[in-house]
């Protein structure tokens, strides 16, 4: 099964929510967002790496939050109430990522979404499927399922 199989195709063309992180805007997979919210304060967890914010309580569900941004190693997100955290799911892990906003639904053909350049190092471009070049803009889209498993990967790693 490969990562698009999950993505909504719609005569060759994939939908993509888009968000902005520092000055770079991102696109998701659709199918794999479950929600939009407002920022909330975390809880902090000790020992997490510094694009874990915390922890929230979700309708009674603790629910990771990452900052997209250190992530992606683009800086520290300084947080403000216009901040949004998506919740997106991969398989069976739901985390939610801290963004600045989101901005729209695109709709993309695969002959507009071209590889990263490989000038990029591997471990900046991991979690890129690549990059959709519009007319006015160019979106870097994401693989929620490479970000998510680096998560698990990276926790399991320190709990040992």
């Amino acid at each position: 099964m490969t990562e698009h199989t999950s993505t909504k195709e719609v005569g060759g063309r994939r939908q993509f929510i888009t968000f902005r992180s520092g000055e770079q805007e991102f696109g998701a997979d659709i199918m794999a967002i479950r929600e939009i919210r407002g920022w909330t304060e975390t809880t902090p967890l000790p020992h997490a790496p510094d694009y874990v914010r915390g922890v929230i309580n979700l309708r009674g569900v603790v629910l990771p939050v990452v900052d997209l941004k250190a992530r992606l190693g683009l800086g520290r997100t300084e947080t403000n109430p216009k901040d949004v955290i998506v919740v997106v799911q991969s398989e069976t892990r739901t985390i939610g990522l801290l963004v600045d906003a989101v901005s729209d639904i695109l709709t993309i053909t695969g002959g507009d979404i071209q590889p990263t350049p490989e000038l990029a190092r591997e471990a900046d471009t991991a979690f890129v499927e690549g990059i959709a070049v519009l007319s006015e803009r160019m979106v870097t889209i994401l693989s929620l399922h490479r970000l998510i498993a680096s998560l698990v990967g990276t926790q399991e790693a320190q709990a040992a």
